[in-house]
């Protein structure tokens, strides 16, 4: 049996998004596969392997003793995601789960989704890019590549963005950037488009230039993004979108491709781009290999 309440934090921020704990990054033995994210009021437990079942119980408890510690007294809210298994079984243990479900990370407010599949709504490890667009935003012309459900966006109209223009194939998740945009009162100047990137470039030059592009892409989406090779197809677009000294902000979350991956392929296929900086991951984040985790790059055009 492997404890999991010493790595659990001391205290927190009850009514903030955050990570609690991240086995993935290999730095806990033998909790490779947990991780423990807190979309307030509720916890989130997850395994990528299922485990036994008094492996499971000892950790439900852990969390419900440690909870009790930390939280003030607030009750207990509490869903376990399994995805070991094919689909993911998710299962609500304790308390309730509000019906909206708005979250608030920063200032600003998201809807989430827990008992539905894998993607609940937002990406905690991306909170570091989405506090570097907000800070440099202000009066800028944003355009907002595989937008999901548009974080960037309000967090770039939350920084004073002269304008901004999402893009996603699923317009099921741009409806919730809607919601996400309106329920923090920041719809002005806010385009959605639900197309496919590689068939729209013509259509986002005439709406450009740019003073910052955001890609962020899945890693591997079958009939809409690979990075192994699609992401070459949108970097070589990149400088027709960008103005004069405009940035870009490249995402990458594949755990098999490496950081000299990304900047091979800006390189090769955008040499006009110059790197400035790596962002770095939110401290909760930990990685015994960097590679492996989320890499954010900020570029420049010259």
């Amino acid at each position: 049996m492997i404890d999991l309440a010493p790595h659990l934090p001391d205290s927190l921020q009850v009514n903030q998004a955050q990570r609690l704990f991240h086995g993935r990054g290999h730095c806990y033995p033998g909790l490779e596969s947990l991780t423990l994210d807190l979309y307030p009021p509720v916890l989130l437990l997850t395994s990528f392997t299922t485990p036994e079942q008094s492996q499971l119980t000892l950790w439900l408890q852990q969390v419900t003793d440690w909870w009790k510690q930390v939280s003030g007294d607030q009750p207990l809210h509490l869903v376990w995601q399994d995805r070991g298994c094919s689909p993911a079984q998710t299962t609500q243990i304790a308390g309730e789960i509000p019906e909206p479900h708005w979250i608030l990370e920063g200032e600003q407010q998201y809807l989430v989704n827990l008992m539905r599949g894998q993607n609940h709504g937002l990406f905690l490890d991306m909170a570091a890019g989405r506090r570097w667009v907000r800070d440099h935003a202000k009066g800028k012309r944003v355009l907002n590549l595989f937008a999901y459900t548009c974080g960037f966006s309000v967090a770039a109209c939350a920084g004073e963005a002269q304008s901004v223009v999402n893009l996603d194939m699923s317009g099921g998740a741009l409806k919730t950037g809607k919601r996400n945009h309106a329920k923090n009162e920041l719809g002005q100047g806010v385009r959605y488009l639900a197309h496919d990137l590689f068939k729209t470039f013509g259509k986002l030059k005439k709406l450009g230039p740019y003073d910052l592009v955001v890609v962020d892409p899945p890693s591997f989406q079958h009939g809409s993004f690979i990075a192994t090779k699609d992401y070459c197809r949108v970097l070589r677009r990149l400088p027709e979108l960008l103005a004069p000294g405009g940035e870009a902000l490249l995402c990458l979350n594949a755990p098999e491709l490496s950081r000299d991956f990304l900047k091979g392929q800006v390189a090769e296929f955008a040499p006009a781009l110059t790197l400035i900086e790596q962002l770095a991951n939110p401290a909760s984040f930990p990685e015994s290999d960097p590679d492996k985790g989320l890499k954010v790059f900020r570029y420049r055009l010259d």
